[in-house]
């Protein structure tokens, strides 16, 4: 990829609340909060988004940051290890910094604790052990947002999660509000496209801005390769038949886990890594990448025996001839 490319793909992601598409309420609310905190000249309250994975948590995140001014400081839960890595992020924040922790679900209790008065009083207290003895050091912290993101809001410990004051979950896209993604997607990068091919993209995305964007980079590589200027409805289906999508966006192992469900196992129920490891998954990733919209589209039940298979993903199955 060269660095014109590499430039687009930061493109893609827009840089106020006016320029992000959907979720009307959620932007509508940060308005308030974001105008709110800039009126009294403070910090933003720390903030959770909670929702499936490629919604825009990220994209919030960066835009939170432009909104207030402030400088946008990224890292993750499961990089955060142990208490002395998240000192170190810590110590070197600045003034109204923004603090992304993306999947912060997966913090260990050792760092919540510390993240604990770091949130509420803005100091770190650090135990230092030496000699067979240890004493505790708390450094002061300038104030700051914390902005967290979780695809598990179940899997966030109580006492971490009533520590943000503002607490937004992120629904999926409606068919309308992908298409103008993919509008604006064809624009960066571009290359013109029909409404038409748009509303395509838009119903196989799974309501995801992340999936719209990625099934446009391929229909987008159909086109380079032969040459096209345009992208046309015809070409829109041709690559989406080459890739493997159907019409409600369901992949090969979307397929096959219905398939699995409903022929192997008489529609169910069926437990979580018995799936599994029949259609060769990793269980989280089944959990929160796939049954998502499985569940979105009413072609799965979750019960306390199993997963158990709609008619209506019976149905499905038949008119893809299985």
């Amino acid at each position: 990829m060269n660095a014109y490319q590499k430039d687009n793909d930061i493109f893609l992601r827009p840089k106020s609340l006016d320029e992000y598409i959907g979720q009307e309420k959620l932007k509508n609310n940060l308005k308030i909060y974001i105008g709110a905190a800039k009126h009294r000249k403070e910090t933003l309250d720390h903030v959770l988004f909670y929702g499936p994975p490629g919604l825009g948590k990220t994209t919030l995140a960066n835009i939170i940051a432009n909104e207030m001014e402030s400088k946008l400081i990224l890292t993750s839960g499961p990089s955060i290890e142990k208490p002395c890595d998240l000192a170190g992020i810590l110590s070197e924040i600045e003034p109204n910094n923004i603090l992304f922790i993306d999947e912060i679900h997966r913090l260990p209790r050792s760092v919540e604790e510390v993240l604990y008065s770091a949130m509420e009083d803005f100091k770190l207290s650090i135990i230092i052990s030496r000699d067979n003895s240890s004493k505790t050091i708390t450094i002061d912290l300038p104030p700051f947002t914390l902005v967290g993101a979780t695809t598990k809001i179940g899997s966030l410990s109580s006492p971490l999660r009533s520590r943000f004051g503002i607490v937004e979950k992120i629904n999926f896209y409606k068919v309308e509000e992908l298409a103008k993604i993919v509008q604006r997607t064809s624009s960066v990068y571009g290359l013109s496209i029909d409404k038409k091919s748009c509303i395509e993209i838009a119903k196989r995305s799974r309501g995801t801005p992340r999936i719209a964007n990625i099934i446009f980079k391929r229909v987008r590589d159909f086109a380079h390769y032969q040459k096209l200027r345009r992208i046309s409805y015809e070409n829109c289906i041709k690559s989406f038949e080459n890739i493997g999508i159907d019409e409600l966006g369901l992949d090969s192992v979307d397929l096959k886990y219905l398939d699995t469900l409903v022929n192997r196992f008489n529609c169910g129920p069926v437990g979580l890594d018995t799936l599994s490891s029949y259609i060769g998954e990793e269980p989280e990733n089944i959990e929160q990448v796939y049954e998502p919209y499985l569940l979105k589209l009413g072609m799965i039940d979750k019960t306390l025996k199993g997963r158990v298979a709609t008619k209506k993903a019976i149905e499905h199955l038949k008119s893809n001839n299985y």
